[in-house]
């Protein structure tokens, strides 16, 4: 048995480097003669840009040059967004240009107006404060409501009344008719909050240029090197794919923030070529919190008809999405394809019909952040069946087991098909862990303290590794979702795997070689993963969407094939053996009812030492490449519990216990999965009782711009979590798994905002729930009661 193997809980391979300093990040990179930049940023939401006077900033010691929207040639395209969405009118969204460096217009605070590039860092900085702008202020819209007004100021000329698109989804007829029929509907109006990533390690990146080849090297903090290397070259500067080397060295966590194209790096590899010299940037704390794309910030109402016993019958969505004050990246895919299609959740409601408006407003880009539409579509669904079974008084529990789906494959009425799942079993170890049979007793007994007791639930289900690439092609992806990886065999019997998933975080060092090493009988050691380099992997789309071991895992599993049937050719030559009496395992290659083997080690020998080989029939060398393209997404999905205790004279609230019960398809190592999961949970919970990124309505001010002001979780607000997993393996890859890295992020705000209603008796309560809001909702229920 290999103690290394798929399903043990095997210690992380990288963290030796990275508890010892040995990681290397972005800004740990230094190249000969290399320069520092800085960007010089609008302080304004929204104004006409006037004159840029350089002329004593370039004079300041140490600057080698300064550039403006000016001085751009007019062959260099805007930043591109990767997803075409077409509306309900039939017309493709709204795409205006985002200049690298603004041109005419600043749009939000902290648009990037000039770059300044000097000797060293802190002359960059004097520089750029010297440089002169003048700004004529224009009224700013910061909110969608505000946005849609009547009247509003427009973002864009292009988009008049600040919308990019209204799309739709579902039935409408349908749905219409169910509500029509339905004894019980039930309504609410939430706001799902705008939330800033912080990754430990902020956006940085080293361009260099090489005149000898004319080719160019950015070291950049991305979680998808080869997308980055894609669209700038493509898209934006024009230049040829394969003279451009893009590297993501160790990245200290993305969350979603580093899979996007941004100006900074992309001016920097530009403006390299003219200073023949390393440009390097690294944003500072306060610079990342208007320049990196935010998360979140919908506005939703939603309505679910039922009928007397409790039985979903229809929903409909209504949903103003922020796409702040340019299109990121993937931002126009995430209200849409990756929301609306995820409103059944775990339940056979029969119609659904979600109607979204996609809105430009003065504040930083928004785009995939942790769950990536996923989250917010189990907000809308999981609290509206709150409050069903609340208006109904049906218990939480027994009102979703009344509308489970439990026939598979199951089509939903929002255009998925899900494979597979066992959602009774995830909602019955949920309300083991929790210990739901003995809440009452407590609350009674917090009661008798003066304190406040809720119970919350949040069944969720969402879908990882996004596919297949023709239908995301025909819904108006403008890329690939496949995978590829590459597992090339030594000599020796040792490996090196190349794929095109990027760690900033996951532990894929770790996962990756388990997998390699349990198909191929080897040690853990054995077996090198590398990532993140352009020069070096055949090509990958990158890590997000949880799509790591079903999509990366699987293209490097379908190359472990071919290394093993070319193997098993080699063993037959050597064992004068037919290669279909051949088979492989635990590290050997066996001639079927016999004892006669040998080693993997010696048929890769004999691969680069072909002495007695097949050559008429194999070429040399045992190293092979697959790329896989999905079917179908996979289906995770689970039932977390939130208990809360609420202080009634203060409005402090304690999350006593928080169980999370999910499905994960087969597990490949339960400490990483265990590890996301409390990760993922630690940030749903700071959406939904700390972290809300809050804009001045009038100046567009970003208020909320350090951690004075944005409150990010520490681990004395969490409790000790509690979590398990059930299995039901996914159908359509060779591992069996689905996914497992946003989870907790999806179902933990749902649950969280469950128990607080619950506990305050209330319909509803914004996010965050800080003591004040929740102290204002007490004094409010005792003057109505």
């Amino acid at each position: 048995m290999n103690d290394m193997a798929i399903g043990k809980r095997v210690e992380r391979k990288e963290d030796y480097r990275f508890l010892t300093g040995a990681g290397q990040y972005t800004d740990d990179v230094k190249l000969p003669h290399q320069t520092y930049a800085v960007f010089v940023r609008s302080p304004h939401a929204h104004a006409k840009l006037g004159k840029i006077d350089t002329a004593a900033a370039k004079k300041s010691p140490g600057v080698i040059a300064i550039y403006t929207g000016a001085d751009i040639p007019a062959a260099v395209g805007g930043l591109p967004c990767g997803w075409l969405i077409t509306g309900t009118d039939g017309k493709p969204m709204k795409e205006p240009k985002h200049s690298i460096l603004a041109v005419g217009k600043v749009r939000h605070v902290g648009d990037q107006v000039a770059i300044v590039i000097a000797e060293t860092l802190n002359e960059a900085r004097d520089a750029a404060e010297k440089v002169e702008v003048e700004y004529e202020p224009l009224p700013a819209v910061i909110d969608v409501r505000s946005a849609l007004a009547k009247g509003a100021p427009a973002v864009h000329d292009e988009a008049s009344d600040n919308v990019c698109y209204v799309w739709a989804l579902g039935d409408k007829a349908a749905t219409d008719a169910a509500f029509a029929k339905a004894a019980h509907v039930t309504k609410l109006d939430l706001v799902n909050n705008r939330l800033i990533p912080n990754a430990i390690e902020p956006r940085a990146c080293n361009a260099t240029y090489a005149r000898h080849d004319d080719s160019y090297t950015l070291y950049v903090t991305s979680q998808n090197p080869h997308v980055e290397r894609l669209l700038m070259t493509a898209f934006v500067l024009g230049l040829p794919e394969h003279k451009v080397r893009v590297i993501a060295p160790d990245v200290g966590g993305g969350f979603g923030s580093k899979i996007y194209l941004y100006a900074e790096e992309t001016v920097c590899v530009w403006a390299s070529k003219l200073v023949n010299r390393p440009i390097k940037w690294t944003a500072d704390r306060s610079e990342s919190f208007v320049s990196d794309a935010h998360g979140r910030d919908h506005v939703t109402q939603v309505e679910l008809a039922l009928d007397k016993d409790g039985k979903f019958l229809g929903m409909r969505v209504k949903t103003s999405a922020a796409m702040g004050a340019y299109l990121s990246t993937f931002a126009s895919c995430i209200p849409t394809i990756l929301y609306a299609t995820l409103l059944a959740g775990q339940y056979t409601t029969p119609a659904i019909h979600c109607e979204v408006t996609a809105v430009f407003t003065n504040t930083a880009p928004v785009d995939a952040y942790r769950g990536a539409g996923r989250p917010e579509a189990t907000y809308v669904v999981e609290r509206i069946v709150h409050q069903a079974a609340v208006e109904m008084k049906i218990a939480q529990d027994e009102i979703r087991r009344r509308n489970f789906i439990r026939t598979f494959p199951y089509n939903t009425p929002v255009a998925l098909t899900y494979d597979i799942g066992d959602y009774d079993a995830t909602l019955d170890g949920a309300n083991k862990m929790a210990d739901v049979a003995g809440f009452p007793k407590r609350k009674a007994e917090a009661a008798k303290n003066g304190k406040l007791r809720g119970l919350g639930y949040a069944s969720y289900i969402e879908a990882c590794g996004l596919a297949p690439s023709n239908i995301a092609g025909a819904l108006g992806a403008r890329a690939g979702l496949f995978e590829a990886g590459e597992v090339r065999v030594h000599p020796t019997g040792k490996v090196t795997v190349f794929t095109g998933s990027h760690s900033h975080g996951q532990g894929h060092e770790t996962t990756f070689a388990q997998v390699v090493a349990d198909r191929l009988g080897l040690g853990i050691d054995d077996v090198d993963i590398v990532h993140g380099d352009t020069g070096r992997v055949p090509f990958g789309m990158g890590t997000y969407g949880s799509r790591s071991l079903s999509v990366g895992g699987t293209a490097i599993m379908k190359a472990l094939d071919k290394i093993i049937a070319k193997g098993r050719k080699i063993a037959a030559h050597l064992m004068e053996a037919s290669d279909t009496d051949v088979e492989f395992k635990d590290g050997k290659f066996t001639v079927k009812g016999t004892d006669k083997n040998i080693p993997f080690a010696q048929v890769a020998l004999t691969a680069y030492v072909p002495h007695n080989y097949p050559l008429d029939k194999l070429e040399p060398g045992l190293d092979e490449t697959a790329f896989y393209d999905p079917t179908n997404f996979t289906f995770p999905a689970g039932t977390h519990i939130c208990e809360v205790e609420i202080d009634k004279e203060t409005g402090q609230t304690k999350i006593v216990a928080f169980s999370a019960c999910d499905d994960f398809g087969n597990i490949v190592n339960p400490m990483i999965v265990e590890g996301q999961v409390h990760g993922g949970v630690a940030q749903g919970l700071g959406q939904a009782f700390l972290e809300g990124c809050v804009y001045d309505k009038d100046s567009g001010q970003l208020l909320t711009g350090s951690y004075m002001d944005y409150t990010m979780p520490r681990a004395d607000d969490l409790p000790n979590f509690q979590v398990d997993t059930r299995v039901t393996p996914c159908t359509h890859n060779p591992l069996g798994v689905k996914g497992c890295g946003e989870a907790g992020a999806i179902g933990a705000p749902a649950a969280f905002m469950n128990a607080m209603c619950d506990a305050l008796g209330v319909k509803d309560l914004p996010m965050p729930t800080t003591p004040e809001r929740v102290w204002r909702a007490i004094q409010t229920s005792k003057l109505s009661s």
